[in-house]
């Protein structure tokens, strides 16, 4: 690509950078497929030795990188370590196979499962992909492909981007991220919202930037800019100022233009997150994911092992809000205390309150833990339930955790049904908090995540806004606090139009933050319903954005 072009994808944040174009290298060739001149012990030595290898500096990368990048490496390394493919590899090796061709074989069969399972587990398969590259490598005395170096900053495009590689970038070298893959939902839009790095996903004609092309990354508007002329690139570089500016700006409580508060919170994992989230300025804890403490465990912890960590994160956040989300087991976080049972479509099974309900046992346990650290702190706690789909179940939620001497009590919105019927919910739930998320995936029949439908996982469409609205819109008349825990959330435009559909707070990775309430200063409460207006109308997640952008840009050229 030689002439000036403007490429649309999918931004990550609300920054802009500027500079030439590294690409990723091509991922290392397939093995030749020939008969080892090595004993089958000779060689299965050689397959151990790289797979415990790959798996400790992949555990390794993660401790040093933490916060989401560490719980993403950490499921890589138990990838090389997978009972199951080292079995593969073994029967490959006792045909006289080598041991590239081994793992060659037994990781490509592996992936192939996984796309084939559909959902999170297709996602699943890029990051297989990326540890038998490493193992490949690893086998051969070859670096593993990965980020390139260069003694200048530079743009990085790839087709994608492993956890991994995502993970270590050298922020002091890689101005911006631009994939011609993946969405907003991604393991790589996710980590780089997360690491604060400028990021353009889904970009068509990405793979066609050769190396040394200046480009302006524009995340704001999704837009990559190839070969801009002196004057683009005078302007942008005033824009792409004024932005890391506005994003420094001393920490205020989150706010309209006009003195509306939306107050900002953090989305957090485990305690391990609270310092980040304090050090960014957030105003409370609108999700807490309670996982952690459930999923390597081959038993549910006890009532006393919860009530430490509980106890850890409402001492943090004294006086302020913390909203704790309730163990959501099933789909792609099994359990085998609680989803013992095999399902063909576990993303609309038992998961989530419906497995909890299903051993109550387990539930009453986590409540009474949450209360007793509730009691022990002087955070203001509330509680919700996760996969909430009825009124009913609602009322069996609240009702439950009222009696275990809870105070404030609610119910995710994931499902289009507890959407349409919010009204009926929110009488006896005290607030909703609405997971943009899932509440996509169910909406538009498009499994998270899974690359062949990405464009359909894309929070923007008219109707994913259309059921938050009608959720925004119970709560207003019911007096009831909205809350959004999604990714779309970290979106600072997409932001503006939630709050314009009646949105009351809004929790993310904390590194989106600064790019949120910098976004939320520059717009009236009025001009974001316009703007939700726009974007409900529209036909599709493409327009609506781009709608919004161009309000957005006719606004600040009138002013």
């Amino acid at each position: 690509m030689t002439d000036s072009a403007v490429l649309q994808g999918i931004g990550i944040g609300r920054q802009m950078a500027i500079g030439p174009v590294l690409r990723m290298p091509d991922p290392l060739p397939a093995p030749s497929d020939t008969m080892s001149e090595l004993t089958p012990e000779q060689e299965t030595a050689r397959v151990d030795e790289a797979l415990a290898a790959v798996a400790a500096q992949l555990t390794q990368r993660g401790a040093h990188a933490g916060g989401t990048a560490k719980d993403v490496l950490e499921a890589q390394a138990l990838m090389a370590q997978d009972p199951s493919l080292k079995a593969s590899i073994s029967d490959l090796l006792s045909g006289g196979k080598t041991a590239e061709t081994a793992v060659w074989t037994a990781f490509g069969g592996f992936r192939d499962m996984l796309l084939g399972l559909g959902g999170y587990m297709a996602e699943r398969a890029t990051d297989l992909d990326d540890v038998a590259g490493r193992v490949l490598a690893h086998l051969q005395g070859v670096a593993a492909p990965g980020v390139p170096e260069s003694d200048e900053p530079f743009v990085l495009v790839a087709r994608d981007l492993a956890p991994a590689d995502t993970a270590m970038l050298d922020l002091n070298k890689v101005l911006a991220l631009v994939t011609s893959d993946g969405g907003p939902t991604a393991h790589t839009a996710i980590l780089a919202r997360d690491k604060a790095i400028v990021a353009v996903v889904g970009v068509a004609g990405a793979l066609e930037l050769g190396d040394g092309t200046t480009v302006i990354v524009d995340a704001a508007t999704g837009t990559v800019t190839a070969h801009p002329d002196s004057a683009t690139l005078a302007q942008a570089e005033v824009d792409r100022d004024e932005r890391r500016a506005a994003a420094t700006a001393p920490i205020t409580p989150g706010a309209l233009a006009d003195g509306t508060e939306v107050p900002l919170l953090a989305n957090l994992g485990s305690a391990g997150g609270i310092d980040a989230a304090l050090a960014a300025g957030a105003e409370g804890v609108g999700l807490f994911r309670t996982e952690f403490l459930f999923l390597d465990a081959t038993s549910a912890p006890t009532v006393q092992e919860q009530r430490e960590k509980y106890r850890e994160l409402l001492a943090a956040f004294p006086k302020q809000k913390v909203v704790v989300r309730l163990l959501d087991a099933g789909a792609d976080k099994p359990l085998a205390f609680l989803n013992p049972e095999h399902e063909e479509n576990p993303a609309m099974g038992v998961r989530g309150l419906r497995a909890l309900r299903a051993n109550e046992d387990i539930l009453r346990e986590q409540l009474t833990a949450l209360a007793e650290a509730d009691a022990e702190t002087d955070a203001d706690l509330w509680v919700m339930a996760p996969m909430v789909a009825t009124a009913e179940e609602t009322r069996y939620f609240t009702a439950l955790a009222h009696e275990l001497g809870l105070k404030t009590v609610g119910v995710m919105v994931e499902v289009p049904s507890a959407a349409i019927t919010a009204k009926a919910i929110l009488r006896d739930a005290a607030f909703a908090s609405i997971g943009t998320n899932d509440l996509t995936q169910y909406t538009m029949a498009a499994d998270r995540m899974l690359g062949s439908v990405a464009h359909l996982q894309d929070p923007w469409h008219p109707a994913v806004l259309t059921l938050v609205s009608m959720v925004g819109a119970a709560g207003a008349e019911l007096h009831k606090p909205v809350g959004i825990c999604g990714e779309a959330a970290a979106d600072p435009l997409l932001a503006v139009v939630l709050v314009g559909l009646g949105a009351t707070s809004l929790s993310m990775s904390p590194a989106a933050l600064a790019d949120v309430r910098a976004e939320l200063r520059n717009h009236t409460l009025d001009e974001a319903k316009r703007f939700a207006e726009l974007a409900v109308s529209a036909d599709d997640a493409g327009a609506a954005r781009a709608a919004v952008i161009a309000a957005i840009a006719q606004k600040e050229a009138t002013s």
